[in-house]
């Protein structure tokens, strides 16, 4: 790859491996692909990392200066999102669709007693149309199971309240073999047809759980009369609906003209997603970094974002939807939240996609500049956690014990928001007896920091306690002991609802589940539990060993440490054979470990 396509390969490492639709641009900033991926990473980076067999892949490659994508849920939505770019834009190397009816959907066709039935064209005269749906087969699958369940008419007839008291219409074959329950001569009412009805949006709108049930006594209703080749057909169909997601989070019908745009923030930057719904579809989708200069709000990053964004794609939207209640006011539009439903699935689908942007541009950050990006996480741990200078060092303690034996404590330290591994301490409680948590936490923390008082050590900037206002209190009074309170910053962090608890304060406070300054600090207190846990559980097997091999008489503690030293356990030294335990403490006490094995078995 060419060194001015450097960005490209950037973008390359960064890609998510999520299924979605990607587009390719020229230098002139225009579309000339636009292609789905079950995982995005994998299938871009196909098109750089191989031999092409295609010239006219070459061809497109070359082309290439720029790399854009909208993540979505599933295969589906990206097939879905893939065939209305392809139908907006037309790019220069996808096979150009020659019309819009492409995909089916199924019509609730606004009648009297309406039939349901599936079409490619949608006609506006008040009819209900749910779809497109990707595969005809799963569209043939439902009306199946609609017809099998709902005795739906099948006819074309006007079954006006009119014609239907003046008997014009008389029942056919589908009435007769109880397909049908004979509206059209007055034998159902409107209203119990209109309830099937009610019950075939829930179905087409995917939530298929009652109907589902309902299959399932079907099902055992048949085994139970011994009908065993019906049974399993219902089997199948149970199979096949379970498997379906009947509703997409690309297109609904329902939503004919709104944008949608989301944000998050970090300390220096705003990633915004912003998309174009119109007739159901998704028709633009666009992401974008803006740079703060204050500590601006949400709503005062999409007031200035949100006018050139409308601009640039022509927008005509009169309603926008939000991720939460914003207070701005532009003439002639609405700010919407929704709670639920299709709009409700847009705004996530949006969110995500900003977040992605996100986590792609600190990847990039990350390979480029390491020292900027280390920078920015440890500013941004320096404001979470109200802390006056940057935490180039900080350091987080766990204890560890068994039913109150072995107690344990470990303190892992991180330097630049990364491990420093020859760091790490574990620390034997000594002075408390039983388990006492907060006790050990205590004399953890004092000796930690007794000894690089001691040594003249440079102490941390903050100071991590794997638990809540007890830990915290604990380990307060150790450097009170030890003339550092208010020297160091600490906080404890309660694992449960990941509450951060600072000192004096009654209450914790909570910090977006998103920002970088708590994964760092989660992942500390991860290592710390993890590097405690090992020490304790070696320190239990050590325990365990020394307890059964020194009572053997005969065996002193210079043959104990040689047996630890190369059978690692008492398995280890119970499996070894007479050979090996001879060349490790010699033939006498190799004999005295066999005899009383050999006993053990016996007794």
């Amino acid at each position: 790859m060419s060194a001015e396509k450097e960005s490209i390969r950037l973008k390359l490492k960064v890609l998510p491996n999520k299924p979605g639709v990607y587009q390719y641009f020229d230098k002139n900033e225009k579309i000339i692909y636009v292609g789905k991926a079950k995982d995005l990473k994998k299938r871009v980076s196909s098109y750089f990392n191989k031999n092409l067999d295609s010239g006219k892949t070459r061809v497109l490659v070359r082309q290439i200066e720029d790399i854009k994508y909208i993540v979505v849920d599933t295969e589906l939505d990206a097939l879905l999102l893939e065939n209305n770019l392809i139908k907006k834009y037309q790019p220069k190397y996808n096979i150009q669709l020659k019309d819009d009816k492409t995909y089916p959907w199924i019509c609730i066709k606004k009648e009297p007693f309406p039939r349901v039935f599936t079409t490619r064209r949608m006609i506006k005269d008040g009819s209900k149309y749910f779809g497109p749906y990707p595969s005809v087969k799963v569209v043939n699958t439902l009306i199946s199971l609609i017809r099998d369940v709902y005795p739906l008419r099948s006819c074309s007839l006007d079954l006006s309240k009119k014609k239907i008291s003046e008997g014009k219409h008389k029942v056919c074959l589908e009435y007769h073999i109880g397909n049908c329950k004979g509206g059209c001569v007055g034998k159902e009412s409107e209203e119990d047809y209109d309830q099937y009805i009610k019950d075939i949006e829930h179905i087409v709108k995917g939530n298929l759980s009652a109907v589902i049930r309902s299959l399932k006594e079907m099902m055992k209703a048949f085994a139970k009369n011994l009908q065993f080749e019906e049974a399993q057909g219902v089997k199948s169909k149970i199979e096949t609906i379970e498997r379906y997601k009947a509703k997409s989070t690309v297109v609904s019908p329902t939503i004919h003209q709104v944008d949608v745009i989301t944000l998050i923030q970090d300390q220096k930057s705003a990633f915004v997603n912003y998309l174009v719904i119109n007739n159901g579809a998704i028709i633009h989708g666009y992401t974008v970094e803006v740079n703060k200069k204050l500590d601006e709000s949400d709503a005062d990053i999409i007031g200035y974002v949100l006018p050139e964004l409308r601009e640039r794609f022509k927008s005509l939207s009169k309603e926008i939807l939000v991720e939460n209640t914003i207070n701005l006011e532009f003439e002639d539009l609405t700010f919407f939240t929704p709670q639920r439903g299709d709009k409700k699935a847009l705004i996530e689908l949006s969110a995500r996609n900003a977040k992605f942007y996100q986590i792609e541009k600190l990847k990039q950050e990350k390979i480029k500049s390491p020292e900027r990006h280390t920078e920015r996480i440890l500013e941004q741990i320096r404001v979470d956690f109200r802390l006056p200078d940057l935490p180039i060092h900080i350091e987080c303690f766990d204890n560890s014990n068994f039913h109150g034996t072995n107690a344990v404590s470990a303190c892992v330290v991180f330097k630049n928001a990364k491990p420093s591994k020859k760091d790490y301490r574990n620390f034997n409680i000594k002075t408390v007896v039983g388990a006492d948590d907060f006790a050990s936490m205590e004399e953890a923390v004092y000796r930690r920091y007794k000894r690089m008082l001691d040594e003249g050590m440079s102490l941390p900037q903050l100071i991590v306690i794997d638990g809540g206002k007890g830990q915290l209190s604990s380990s307060l009074k150790a450097l009170e002991r030890l003339g550092l309170r208010g020297t160091i910053a600490i906080v404890g962090i309660a694992k449960k609802l990941e509450e951060i608890f600072f000192p004096g304060d009654r209450l914790p406070i909570y910090i977006d589940k998103r920002s970088e300054s708590l994964r760092v600090i989660q992942f500390m207190r991860n290592e710390a539990h993890r590097f405690g846990i090992t020490h304790h559980r070696n320190k239990r097997s050590k325990n365990a060993l020394v307890s059964e091999l020194t009572e053997i008489k005969g065996i002193g503690e210079k043959a104990f440490e040689d047996l630890i030293k190369e059978f690692k356990s008492v398995n280890g030294v119970k499996k070894a054979s007479f050979e090996e335990l001879a060349e490790a403490v010699g033939k006498a006490k190799a004999k005295i470990l066999q005899d009383y094995f050999a006993t053990q078995k016996l007794s």
